[in-house]
């Protein structure tokens, strides 16, 4: 298999023709991206190891559907913190505590708004363009400077601030329409 080859040139030549090979490569390139994304969600290395295995399944089971809107690292990394958030998500609903005289109701009810304000904030987000809401992950999740970030879009500098500005701008609109209603 020819190496050399961006991630997206390879999936649309060895998807049709060589899937394992594709697959093999892809998860070598990535693998200890993928697994460093979830070791620092989950600050549980079993955890992290299973999440990257998941990861990598779920997203070759997709990778026919991949329509590179933004890189195939983007789009791994995106479904990597979706299914992280996903999955520490549902451990926290599981989790259930014993109320004692040191939790009062007043603590759950702010767990609940709190729980609420995330979801809106998540659906917000998702109701944005693919192309701000992997822009914002890029910045506000995985840390990355605008430096890198222009890096990777090709894109000055300033231009990849203004594209924060407005998507920040955007979701903080989007986040108070839901809370108005």
């Amino acid at each position: 298999m020819n190496v050399t080859l961006t991630d997206e040139e390879m999936i649309r030549h060895y998807l049709p023709a060589q899937p394992n090979q594709l697959f093999e490569t892809l998860y070598n390139r990535y693998v200890n991206k993928v697994y460093k994304r979830c070791l620092y969600m989950t600050k549980d290395s079993e955890k992290a190891q299973d999440f990257t295995h998941d990861i990598f399944i779920k997203a070759f089971d997709k990778l026919d559907a991949f329509q590179e809107r933004a890189n195939f690292s983007t789009w791994l990394n995106t479904i990597a913190f979706n299914y992280c958030s996903d999955q520490l998500r549902i451990a926290k609903r599981l989790n259930t505590t014993p109320l004692n005289e040191n939790h009062e109701l007043a603590d759950s009810r702010e767990a609940g708004l709190q729980e609420e304000t995330f979801q809106s904030f998540q659906q917000a987000l998702a109701s944005l363009p693919l192309k701000e809401q992997t822009l914002l992950r890029l910045k506000y999740e995985q840390g990355m400077t605008v430096e890198e970030i222009a890096q990777i879009y090709r894109l000055k500098t300033s231009a990849v601030k203004m594209r924060l500005k407005r998507s920040r701008e955007k979701l903080q609109q989007l986040c108070s329409v839901s809370y108005a209603d």
